[in-house]
């Protein structure tokens, strides 16, 4: 047979499979392992999502191809962006796609060509590189330093670099850094994308979970943001629907055309049961989430508590379902100590050189147990005899 596409070979699977692997190991030895590598929520979905789409899946109608978002599901989410963020949009301004990975995933096509700049966070998630190197696009990194509280610093980038970018991404709060960001960044980054006409993308996927008071926004909320660049905004973290793959991009019409034009060549819209479920999940009281929010930053507080309070002291995420944690010195790097952790504490997280070079001296944790589960693995950790 010959040889497959070159393109895959740059697309690397060997830590997690790594991790993975071993996982499988233990398990196979009888050994329980305390997952915190993956960020799937522990939270059931509302049942009135459930049975919204429950009852769809019975409708015959409902199985045919969709070929566009429902006009019923942009009028609800109008309505609920209004009210969540304060932004008003309209029909042009709003499409679909089958979970922000996949659209995340694509975009650079829509708005990149071959050799063209695209500016990168480092750390990052990964899908972010995968869409660069999908479009063919030259990546420069951007660091995001825990001294900078995680946040960028694009006024810093040499202005060559930043005369040549087509498009840059910014997802806050961020995974894996739990950082969050200011509106006054916000404000000087898309002054910067006026100025040397670059393209913003942001991903708005984890909003509804941030902690200490902190109120996450909109970057279209923004004087001038609606004329530069387009949100990626889910409802898997805020919904716990992360299987249903329902995520909305929002923002510049021009941008939402060309994106549906992309997604009309693999794609013919999103299953119409779980458009539904979508209608149903934007019309709930917010309180659940709340609610989730405060059960999020329980757990925080318990993994970084107890970790610092048994000598290693971890810095406390301000967003997202992940705690960030810088390695204790006596490790070479994250990937040696997330195997060390596996093999002497059946503790499994995710090595930050997974989301770029920066994150090497880093491990990230999902906070995906409740708070007294995480707390019997901070004495687990303790026992262990690793730190």
């Amino acid at each position: 047979m010959k040889s497959f596409s070159k393109l895959l070979d740059s697309f690397g699977e060997g830590i997690f499979k790594k991790l993975n692997d071993k996982k499988i190991e233990l398990e196979n030895q009888g050994k329980e392992i305390h997952d915190l590598f993956v960020g799937t929520p522990d939270f059931e979905p509302n049942y009135r999502i459930m049975k919204v789409l429950s009852d769809a899946c019975l409708n015959s109608e409902d199985y045919k191809y969709s070929l566009r978002v429902l006009p019923e599901l942009k009028d609800e989410f109008i309505n609920y962006y209004k009210k969540r963020f304060n932004v008003e949009l309209n029909h042009e301004q709003i499409t679909m796609c089958n979970g922000t990975q996949e659209g995340m995933c694509h975009i650079g096509m829509c708005v990149c060509n071959e050799d063209e700049y695209c500016l990168l966070p480092n750390p990052g998630y990964p899908a972010f590189t995968s869409s660069a190197k999908l479009a063919k696009a030259n990546i420069y990194y951007y660091p995001l330093l825990e001294e900078n509280d995680f946040m960028p610093r694009l006024d810093l980038i040499d202005e060559e670099i930043l005369r040549k970018t087509k498009y840059v991404i910014i997802s806050y709060p961020s995974n894996p850094t739990g950082g969050v960001i200011t509106k006054e960044r916000y404000k000087e980054i898309i002054a910067l994308a006026k100025k040397y006409d670059f393209i913003i993308i942001n991903d708005n996927a984890y909003s509804d979970i941030v902690f200490d008071g902190f109120e996450s926004f909109s970057f279209l909320e923004l004087d001038g943001a609606i004329d530069v660049g387009v949100e990626f905004y889910s409802l898997s973290k805020s919904f716990n629907t992360t299987g249903a793959r329902i995520s909305f991009l929002l923002g510049n019409p021009d941008i939402i055309k060309a994106f549906d034009k992309l997604r009309s060549q693999y794609d013919f819209g999103m299953f119409i049961p779980i458009q539904r479920a979508a209608i149903e999940a934007l019309r709930l009281d917010r309180s659940f989430v709340l609610k989730q929010q405060a059960i999020y930053q329980e757990r925080r507080d318990a993994l970084c508590d107890g970790l610092t309070s048994i000598g290693w002291r971890v810095r406390k995420s301000k967003g997202t379902m992940f705690v960030f944690a810088r390695i204790p010195d006596k490790y070479n790097d994250g990937m040696e100590f997330s195997i060390e952790l596996l093999n002497k504490a059946n503790v499994l997280v995710t090595p930050g050189i997974s989301f770029g070079p920066l994150g090497d001296k880093y491990v990230r944790f999902a906070l995906v147990k409740e708070k007294e589960e995480l707390l019997r693995i901070v004495d687990i950790i303790k026992k262990s005899e690793i730190l």
